[in-house]
């Protein structure tokens, strides 16, 4: 190792980690939708059990984000939604503290159900990093100060949005991984979080791609692992180089989930991996083909997966086996993915009705089924004994 490279991998990994009651980025501190909170909700609807709601500007996919007791969200608007919003709240008293508003650079071309605001946004003790589907992408500091800005359609002019991009970026220490797998120029970069600036740039095959990358430490290395139709690759977190690929693990909208040296992933409903230090089995332990996603990412929790799928089935299978405990249709159809903690599932649905699952249980227990309304497609977060829900009108903290 050089000193150069042995200064890197030092920045990695040492730098202080944010407390793991923050939430501060798409599916959590590890990317899997797992929280190691206590005294979660079970039981809240519109007049009852909401800590407390505010209302947003725009539409968003995008999930909330929580560090250091404030919570970040995304929104757009404007004829041709080309108004890029970013807000921040107090995670306590919901008191919006800020909003910054950005004039989009790129494309505003989506998919019905989408918007421009679909990327989840980053965040840590500094502030906040928003990357919208146009391509905009912006740094705030907690007060609301822009730290940086950049038009990454402006740096490479051929990227495109054609139905709109939606894989949302990742914290690895000092460095934001930045996925940009478009029908034009397709890379995955690390950019400074201090300065904006690419620290390493990794070409991608040319194609539209909506998963987001998850991170593992492999011995001594950390990995960026990002899956898309041709296949899954681990990239040195330091230095963007390519360590692996496994052609036969695709994706394309759902990410995966580590537990451990084990990755679920989205493949032939869901299929569990062994993650060695050199890659991915080449065959997996099992498949549970019943295990059906479409846009939602699969969670693993209390020795089980859960599967919330586009057709409204909620699929639980035991995580060692695979074999499939039950598969239940439940109210509405999914776009959020389903995220745990306290010994709960939480499945909530396009129109913001929420099943609230016991995990410990090997047969379909809903514990409640709470109705908040409006268009829900974004993640909830968990933070501060609190489930924050978004959806295209308000944003709500549900809990004590």
């Amino acid at each position: 190792m050089t000193r150069s490279s042995l200064a890197v991998f030092l920045t990695l990994a040492l730098a202080p980690a944010l407390p793991a009651a923050d939430w501060p980025q798409f599916r959590g501190p590890n990317g899997n939708g797992v929280s190691d909170e206590k005294g979660l909700p079970v039981e809240w609807g519109k007049d009852k059990g909401v800590k407390w709601k505010a209302e947003l500007p725009g539409r968003g996919v995008s999930s909330p984000v929580v560090a250091g007791g404030r919570v970040y969200v995304t929104c757009s608007n404007g004829k041709r939604d080309d108004r890029l919003h970013v807000l921040c709240f107090d995670a306590a008293t919901g008191k919006q503290l800020w909003h910054r508003q950005l004039q989009a650079t790129g494309n505003t071309a989506a998919h019905p159900k989408s918007c421009m605001a679909a990327n989840t946004p980053a965040a840590d003790g500094e502030g906040v990093y928003a990357l919208f589907a146009t391509g905009d992408l912006a740094a705030f500091d907690a007060d609301g100060t822009l730290r940086w800005y950049r038009s990454l359609v402006g740096d490479y002019p051929t990227v495109t949005n054609v139905v709109g991009m939606a894989s949302s970026p990742v914290l690895v220490r000092d460095r934001l991984v930045v996925p940009m797998e478009n029908a034009g120029e397709s890379f995955l970069a690390a950019v400074d979080t201090k300065y904006g600036k690419n620290l390493w740039k990794a070409e991608r095959p040319q194609g539209t791609n909506w998963t987001t990358p998850l991170v593992r430490q492999a011995g001594a290395v950390t990995e960026v692992l990002f899956a898309g139709p041709g296949g899954l690759t681990a990239y040195d977190a330091a230095t963007g180089t390519s360590r692996w690929t496994a052609k036969s693990a695709v994706g394309s909208v759902p990410s995966g989930a580590i537990d451990g040296d084990t990755i679920y992933l989205p493949v032939a409903g869901v299929s569990r991996f062994k993650l060695g230090p050199d890659g991915l089995g080449e065959k997996p332990a099992w498949e549970a083909k019943e295990a059906q996603t479409g846009y939602p990412s699969p969670v693993v929790y209390a020795g089980k997966v859960f599967a919330c799928g586009s057709q409204g089935f909620v699929t639980c299978a035991d995580a060692k086996t695979g074999k499939v405990l039950y598969k239940e249709r439940v109210k509405g159809a999914f776009s959020a993915s389903p995220v745990a903690g306290d010994g709960k599932v939480y499945c909530l649905n396009e129109t913001g009705s929420c099943t609230v699952l016991d995990a410990t249980a090997d047969d379909f227990t809903p514990l409640a089924t709470n109705d908040l309304g409006g268009d829900t497609l974004g993640t909830p977060a968990i933070a501060n004994g609190l489930v924050f829900i978004r959806n295209d009108k308000m944003l709500y903290a549900v809990g004590k």
